[in-house]
């Protein structure tokens, strides 16, 4: 996929606002903006952490923090005009900020490791690690905000360099943020404003639908398996399996929300895992393990699961690393011919840049460069401030975590810049953000070099945090200043918004997390599956050089097989797409169906509902299917998860639920009456 110019459009946009002054400083950046932006990042870092401990899955904010962000302005201007209070009027640059801050905030939920190497460090998910002993490191909730503050401000400070090159010279797509600039754009003319109220009309009619729902179900769930969420949807034989619905909304919306593809390569991959494979090796206990051992024991069904998903994610990434650096590589050398063949031989690649210098061919180009770089961010500043965090990081990161050496920080941040760009100029050009797999390579690098015996296994976390953190933010950042660019939003004022979000993120996340983390402490929360977390303490294990030792019979010879197939699989896949194959349509996605090993079925059930509804929605009326689905399915997800935050509230408070409602086969049912009738004769 080729770097293209801007979607060409038959009528420009920037004429549609060329009679508007672009906003100062102080007039994007306001306090409304702020007060927005608190509080929609509060909100969305709820669900996000919701959804990344329960599934997995985070889908992405961008676009219902842009439009969240423009409803509740305008609201928020109402009712400052009915009490005649002065104010600015609402501009797109503004909605821009507002959507940058929420974004920077809730995108910590992931690059801050909570539902993946900040879980996988705890005793939760080293359950039957053999050398546990120096491998594990409890979640703190003063270390966490610490950490947070030392790694995730790098990524920002490095990949300033280089906004020019990516965005100015090289012209990179950034599919998201394009589509979310067009969305903010729209907003701010007279039809996306009537677009905008019926959207937002029917995410919170769904939002409110889903926290009362949630609430609902409360008051049948007194005890362990009461309440809807354990129906069998499907019989009790399928139940048994784990094969049901159980009315989690944020699953619903989330599919709704996923492409097809995605959805269907999770229920494939959910047949063949829980359907197939797990009852066939569950037939093997007592042959190829011991019949003693719990589920979460890596010694048993939990090693089969954890290698089997960790063989096929690494085919795959390892594809996609190699396709990714490819296209990269083949798009840089093509845009530094175009850029010799026109003159620009002498150019170095990363000099300053003149706007006459580029190839400019319409007005909104010519406009948009203007705006870009007009306000100056000091290279000297942006690199003098990475440096400065990363000596103090250097410092600080051994004390936090014993089992990382400074050698260790120092290369990750030495490192850090070179892959920082690779990877937003890959991000740029196919709209993947390969921070997680940057993750795991440094996690082998760091695991191996540490070994099992010097805390190996929390080294890879800590290494493998360090660079998604960073590496993440800075593909995010450069997401940001293309959807600035593209909204003529001063990168000055794009950069400090980011800094905003980012400064919230790290202390509003935490505390998020360790409410949810308290809950299911005490047993009362449903956060315990914790796939992505599992899966990341099974990737640290093997880089220790431990995953075989005490595995169950057969389990690396299921993962090579399986890497095998998940390889050709996303070979078959790559090349079925280049060749126009009909077929590519009905290939599924390798890592679609890995991480269904690591979660349970009712999870891709809820999914797979979401998506049939999205699809049927669109074939009865494509047009408002289209517009409505992702705001039914956003406030679906914002209410599941600030539900699930009320819920966690009242256990937290010693509130018990009066009823419990159960559901039993005809058996059973008989067998508990007649014992209640027995009670009641003794009495």
């Amino acid at each position: 996929m080729e770097p293209v110019n801007d979607f060409q459009e038959g009528i420009s946009t920037e004429h549609a606002f060329e009679a508007e002054p672009v906003p100062s400083l102080s007039e994007t950046i306001t306090p409304r903006s702020m007060v927005v932006s608190f509080i929609l990042s509060v909100t969305l870092s709820i669900v996000a952490m919701k959804v990344t401990l329960s599934s997995g899955f985070i889908p992405s904010f961008s676009i219902p923090a842009g439009l969240l962000g423009f409803c509740v302005s305008r609201a928020s201007i109402r009712i400052l005009d009915y009490f005649a209070v002065a104010q600015l009027p609402f501009t797109r640059q503004e909605n821009t900020i507002i959507q940058t801050c929420v974004v920077a905030c809730t995108s910590i939920t992931f690059t801050g490791g909570f539902g993946t190497y900040i879980l996988a460090m705890g005793k939760k998910a080293a359950v039957g690690d053999v050398n546990a002993q120096n491998n594990v490191e409890e979640p703190s909730f003063a270390r966490m905000i610490t950490f947070l503050f030392l790694i995730s401000f790098a990524g920002m400070f490095i990949i300033m360099p280089f906004r020019k090159v990516m965005i100015i010279r090289h012209r990179l797509t950034f599919p998201s943020g394009t589509a979310t600039a067009h969305l903010i754009n729209s907003f701010h003319t007279p039809q996306g404003v009537k677009q905008a109220r019926k959207q937002v009309t029917l995410l919170f009619k769904s939002f409110g639908g889903t926290i009362a729902w949630s609430l609902f179900q409360w008051f049948f769930a007194s005890g362990p398996g009461c309440g809807f969420k354990f129906f069998p949807t499907f019989g009790l034989e399928a139940y048994k399996h784990g094969f049901f619905f159980d009315f989690t909304m944020a699953n619903v919306g989330i599919g709704m929300m996923c492409p097809y593809m995605i959805v269907f390569s999770v229920f494939i991959g959910t047949i063949i895992s829980c359907g197939i494979i797990w009852p066939y090796i569950e037939s093997k206990e007592g042959i190829w393990y011991p019949s003693n051992l719990g589920p979460n024991s890596l010694n048993g069904i939990r090693g089969y699961k954890v290698f089997i998903g960790l063989s096929m994610i690494m085919a795959d990434c390892l594809f996609v690393f190699l396709c990714i650096m490819v296209r990269t590589t083949c798009a840089m050398i093509k845009r530094r011919r175009q850029a010799m063949q026109g003159g620009g031989g002498n150019a170095q690649p990363f000099q300053g840049i003149d706007i006459a210098d580029q190839p400019v061919k319409s007005f909104d180009d010519r406009r948009r460069a203007q705006v870009f770089l007009r306000d100056e961010i000091p290279d000297s500043v942006t690199i003098g401030c990475y440096v400065l965090l990363s000596i103090i990081s250097i410092a600080a990161i051994p004390h936090l975590y014993p089992q990382m050496r400074y050698s260790h920080v120092a290369l990750i941040y030495l490192a850090a810049p070179v892959f920082a760009f690779c990877n937003a100029y890959g991000f740029g050009v196919t709209d993947m953000n390969l921070a997680s797999t940057y993750c795991k390579i440094a996690m082998f690098a760091f695991g191996s070099w540490v070994g099992i015996k010097s805390g190996g296994v929390v080294a890879a976390l800590v290494a493998g945090g360090i660079t998604m953190s960073i590496l993440g933010n800075a593909a995010d950042v450069a997401q940001d200043l293309k959807t600035g660019y593209l909204t003529l939003t001063s990168p000055r004022a794009v950069f400090i918004s980011e800094a905003i979000g980012t400064a919230l993120g790290c202390v509003v996340n935490p505390t998020v997390f360790w409410v949810f983390y308290r809950v299911y402490k005490m047993g009362s929360g449903d956060m315990g599956d914790m796939p992505y977390a599992k899966l990341y303490r099974g990737f640290a294990m093997l880089s220790v050089g431990d995953g075989e030792q005490g595995l169950p019979r057969h389990s690396m010879l299921l993962f090579k097989v399986f890497f095998v197939l998940a390889l050709a699989l996303s070979v078959f896949r790559e090349v079925a797409s280049r060749k126009e194959w009909r077929i590519r349509r009905y290939i599924p996605s390798t890592i679609g169906m890995a991480i269904t090993f690591f979660m349970p079925p009712r999870v891709p059930v809820g999914m797979c509902i979401g998506s049939l509804v999205a699809y049927l929605w669109e074939k009865m009326d494509a047009g408002r299917g289209r517009m409505l689905s992702p705001a039914l399915a956003s406030g679906l997800i914002c209410g599941d998860g600030v539900g699930s935050l009320l819920l966690s509230m009242l256990t937290l408070m010693g509130a018990r639920a009066p009823i419990c409602i159960k559901f039993l086969s005809r058996g059973d049912n008989v067998k508990l009456d007649a014992f209640l009738a027995t009670l009641h004769d003794m009495r």
